[in-house]
């Protein structure tokens, strides 16, 4: 016979193996990153920009689903450390562009092994980790 409260047992949350997991690939990452001189959060950052190329503050937010007290401090960051530009917009100054600058273009070149190096101390299937990828966004739209 089940309890009711049961629902509240750890082992019966889907919240806790996803934020377990979610801290165990960062810290995975942590070496890999450490030689790059960022930290998880500034190097997908750094992704989005090696895309776009360019973006505007709140466009960047949205596709790191971050809000703007977590960006800006990160932003500010980078920025010191050479590898993006923040810039008013001249059409609207109530958007801040965020550039990538040369250095930040050659650190793609040193971050491009993560991605298989990870996927090599991952205990899961390359169609195992689609089907986890499709479930996540799944949750987070």
């Amino acid at each position: 016979m089940s309890d009711k409260y049961d629902v509240l047992k750890l082992e019966n949350q889907i919240c806790f193996p996803v934020y377990a997991c979610s801290r165990e690939i960062i810290k995975q990452y942590k070496p890999y990153l450490d030689e790059l001189d960022l930290t998880y959060t500034q190097y997908i950052t750094m992704m989005v920009m090696w895309e776009e190329r360019e973006i505007n503050v709140k466009e960047l937010g949205e596709r790191l689903l971050l809000d703007s007290g977590t960006l800006t401090p990160l932003l500010k960051k980078l920025e010191a450390k050479g590898l993006i530009t923040r810039e008013r917009s001249k059409q609207d100054e109530r958007n801040l562009i965020i550039r990538i600058t040369e250095e930040g273009d050659k650190l793609k070149e040193s971050a491009v092994t993560i991605p298989q190096k990870m996927s090599e101390c991952s205990k899961i299937t390359s169609e195992e980790a689609e089907t986890l990828y499709k479930i996540l966004y799944k949750i987070l739209t």
